[in-house]
Order: structure tokens, then sequence, then C-alpha cells
């Protein structure tokens, strides 16, 4: 077997692979032999078939097994002594297509090879931490919101208006047919809440208690059901109560719904999931600055291919954002500017750069922080966990694409760990200012 350098340019690399006629027919052979014991054939006892009966038997069988066999491990002991890591899947193609049996096979074997990225002193890269606190103000209006949560509501005298609670039965008929889960007694509703189709809570404004009146509304043309969407209904109302918002007292009592010992101690939790989610938001600032550092810190050749894949995928994600009624690839061609490659230069050095300062730093991610992460998006599914669970264990792809975001968070960490970082307080809406100007960039 021979492996000969036919093309060496930037980090495109090609090859030429020999594997003789010789060492397939060994390959053959060993298979043969490790197979013999578990053969058995007319005439002769199990593992006792003469070899050259099991070559005329099974040999051509087993050729393409062995061609591909070698050709796979001259290309692994070639990766393996060169050190080269592909930047995609090697383009391998067989030159002698006229190939017979008893002949040398002949295949090239090209590629991009993933660039040397240069070591970095990450201590050069100086960031600032927006540091917010909760201020009383933040922390009232949670409060006040909250609140707006577990509303009391009272009888009142007069019509109904919008934020009242509407108790009342109701049919909904269509070509004055009942409908399946048309109707239904003593529900509440609340005007201005938006949970019935469009039109419905404006129908009911002004109804007092004992009235009885008929709401008619056009189900969305998108409405879930498809035997309703777009029909014309009527719904017959009986009134039974006609309720207003009482404001909720905060106090302790109103602590206790939340879980809290106390006022003082429910105030000093939102407090803390306040700042939580301003650390959040600043940990975005912090990365992109980072980023846009190691962006111009760290500079090495990029592979062309992966450098057009990805501009490529911009060009299309951002035509697609711009044509959201058009679905599938059935749309013009679209051709990658200028500005779609620098940024996709930008993400592919990026990309390699992090996966090199994880790999050299043996950064994974655990099994625990990936099954929370699924776990986490499995809610975004009520009722059907269970089956995304299972969606996510048989597909490689998007196990790939949760661990992903998770593996470089760690990286970029790590690389906070390193850098020299400031704390800087401001307000919070200076941080909504940082926040704001990352979707501008």
């Amino acid at each position: 077997m021979s492996i000969t350098e036919t093309l060496n340019d930037g980090l495109k690399r090609g090859y030429e692979i020999t594997v003789t006629a010789a060492e397939l027919d060994a390959k053959v052979n060993e298979k043969l032999v490790e197979a013999r014991p578990e053969i058995e054939m007319k005439g002769f006892r199990k593992g006792k078939v003469p070899m050259a009966l099991l070559k005329k038997q099974f040999g051509q069988r087993l050729l393409g097994e062995a061609m591909q066999e070698a050709v796979d491990g001259a290309m692994n002991a070639h990766f393996e002594a060169s050190g080269d890591r592909p930047a995609g899947q090697p383009e391998v193609k067989m030159t002698n297509e006229d190939w017979k049996e008893g002949d040398d096979i002949v295949v090239t074997m090209t590629y991009e090879r993933l660039p040397e990225v240069p070591d970095t002193d990450f201590s050069k890269v100086t960031l600032e931490r927006l540091v917010v606190k909760a201020a009383d103000a933040d922390v009232d209006e949670a409060l006040g919101n909250l609140a707006e949560t577990v509303k009391d509501y009272a009888d009142k005298d007069g019509a109904a208006e919008m934020g009242d609670q509407v108790v009342f039965d109701f049919v909904g008929k269509i070509d004055g047919e009942a409908f399946e889960g048309g109707a239904a007694e003593d529900y509440p509703l609340v005007l201005g809440s938006n949970s019935f189709i469009p039109g419905f809570e404006e129908g009911l404004v002004g109804v007092k208690a004992g009235d009885a009146k008929d709401v008619e509304v056009t189900f969305p043309e998108d409405y879930q059901a498809e035997t309703l969407a777009g029909k014309a209904a009527v719904f017959s109302c009986t009134v039974k109560a006609v309720k207003a918002a009482e404001a909720a007292t905060i106090d302790d009592a109103f602590a206790a719904k939340f879980g809290a010992e106390s006022l003082d101690a429910l105030k000093g939790q939102i407090a803390e999931r306040l700042e939580a989610e301003y650390k959040g938001a600043a940990r975005q600032v912090m990365k992109r600055k980072l980023l846009d550092q190691l962006d111009t810190l760290v500079t090495f050749e990029l592979p062309p291919s992966l450098v057009e894949a990805e501009a490529n995928q911009i060009a299309h994600q951002l035509w697609h954002e711009e044509n959201p009624d058009v679905h599938g690839h059935d749309h013009p061609e679209i051709t990658p500017t200028d500005e779609h490659t620098t940024l996709a230069e930008r993400r592919v050095r990026l990309g390699l750069l992090l996966a090199e300062i994880g790999q050299k730093n043996e950064i994974e991610v655990s099994d625990s922080e990936f099954t929370q992460a699924v776990m986490n998006q499995a809610r975004q599914y009520p009722g059907q966990e269970r089956a995304f669970f299972e969606f996510v264990q048989k597909n490689g792809q998007i196990q790939q694409q949760i661990r992903a975001p998770l593996f470089e968070d760690k990286v970029v960490d790590y690389l906070f760990e390193l850098a020299t970082v400031t704390d800087k307080d401001v307000s919070k809406d200076d941080l909504k200012a940082a926040v704001d100007a990352l979707d501008d960039e």
C-alpha cells in the first residue's frame, strides 16, 4: 500500500492511494480465515471447509468489503501519521474505473485540513461586566404584576366592561347546529384576556347579570380545529354574573400564596430573580465583547469550503426572514454577498477557535448538563415530554444542536476566567441599551 501526495495548496490536500492486488487478496483471505470456524458445507465438518473452496464460494462477496476496509484503513493511517484533521468529509474517487479482480486499486483523496490555531494569551482580553442591582421600584413593579395574577372578583352592579369577569353559560352553533366543544356552563371569562376567539369578548361588553345575548363571531382561518376554521358561528350566552376585579392586598398573606414566609421574604426572592435576569443579560453583552476581541486577536487561515457553506446558510436564513411566506427551497437562487461572506468568516474563525480551546483544555458537556438542557426544551411541549426525549435519543443531529451551545458557553466561561474583567455598576436602562445594541450590530 502506498500514499502519494498530489496536492498541497494552503489547506487543500490531495493524495493518491494504491492498494495492491496482493494486499487485497490477503485481506479477503484474512476474512475467510476469521469466518471459517463457523462455516458448514455439505461433505465437510463445521470449520473444516478447504480455503480454496471457501474462496471460490465467498471470495467475490467479500471483495467489495475488503476494498472498502483497505481504503478506509489507508485513510485512517494517513490522518494518524500526518495529524491532519479534515474540515469535512474527504472526497474519495476510484481512478481505475475499468478495474477487474487481480488489478491494484488506485483511489484519489482530497480534502481541506483544519488549520493550526495559534496559542494565545487570553489575559490580553479586557472586559467590563455590567452589574445592576434590583431597585426598590423594580421590586414593587414586579409585586404589582404578581398581584394582577391573583385578582379576586366581586359582583358588581351595572354593565360589564373590559377587565370585568363575566360568568355565563353558552352554546355555540354553526348553521344552526351545535358543535363539539362549543358549550359550557358557569364559565368565568375576563373580558380583554383574549381567551376566546377574536370578537367574542368584545361582544359581551355591556351585558348585565340575567341578560341573554347571541354573540356572532367567525373562527380564524388558521384555527387549530380544521372543521371550525373560517366558519361563522353564533354563541347563545346566558349571563349569570358580572364581577369587577378587586386589587389584591400586598401583605404577608399575599406572600404566602407564592410560598414565601413573609412579604419581605417575597421581596428578597423577587430581587434575586431580577438580579439573575440582569446577570444573564450582562453576560450576553460581555460574551459579545469577548468574541469581538477574539475575532481580531487570533488570526489563521480558514477552510474555504466551511466559509462558503456558512455564507450560503446565512444568505438563505436572511432571505427567508425577509420572505416569511416562502417555505422550503422553492425560490430563486440566493447568492451570498460580500457582507454574508465576512460574517461567515467571523463565525467559522470563532467556531474553530472555541472548539480548539475546548479540546486543548478538555472542556466537555457532562451527561447531567445535557439531560438538564433536554428537560428544559421538553417543557416547551406540555404533555409530550416523553416523546420529545425519545426523539432526541434517536436523533444524533438534534443532540449535537443541543450540545453545541452548551459547549460554547462552557468555553466562554473558561475564557472569562482568563481574561481581565472589571465590574461596572450601571442602571437597568443602561443594561437594556447595551443589550439592544447587540441586535443593531
